[in-house]
């Protein structure tokens, strides 16, 4: 049978650099990932609310004004001391492309507000499952961490009276038990 040779620790320096280093990840990582998911909530309520209220104000305001062209228009037609102008010719065409340009954006808009729900909110769930893993997880696995340091400080410990032995002697092998 082959004995293989214990471990020669003398120092949990290396898993208390890495240690400290993820608790500072963690604190750095969490609040970034709170203000990703907060960003994505005020983004989908604007395109919601915001945007969609402002197109469809946009849009009675542009209709409204077409309805007035179109009256200029017909009341100049109408009358029999004038006639209609190519400005006024103009006037509705331009109010009639106004309005279908808002009725194009406002269909933009509520496409945008389906297709944000289907792209982006499987992606928040992501960010939602990394944040609990960074706060559920991590925070378990550094205090785990810390049970590692005191378990091999108390390893070292046990090796330091033979890091008095005189110059030259051979260090006590500590062999594991098959």
């Amino acid at each position: 049978m082959i004995q293989k040779p214990g471990a020669n620790v003398r120092s949990s320096d290396a898993i208390e650099a890495f240690r400290s280093r993820l608790i500072i990840y963690v604190s750095k990582v969490l609040p970034l990932l709170d203000q990703a998911q907060d960003e994505v909530i005020r983004t989908r309520e604007w395109i919601r609310t915001d945007r969609r209220q402002y197109w469809e104000s946009e849009l009675k305001k542009r209709k409204r004004h077409l309805e007035q062209t179109e009256q200029a228009l017909f009341a100049a037609e109408f009358s029999s001391l004038r006639e209609t102008t190519s400005a006024e010719l103009l006037a509705v065409e331009r109010a009639k492309r106004a309005v279908a340009d808002g009725e194009e954006k406002l269909r933009i808009l509520k496409r945008w507000s389906l297709e944000f729900e289907h792209r982006v909110l499987p992606l928040l769930k992501h960010l939602e499952r990394l944040q609990t893993t960074l706060s559920n997880d991590l925070p378990k696995g550094i205090e785990h961490l810390r049970h590692i340091i005191q378990a091999v400080d108390a390893y070292a410990e046990t090796l330091s009276p033979r890091s008095s032995q005189p110059a030259g002697a051979e260090p006590e092998v500590i062999k594991e038990v098959p």
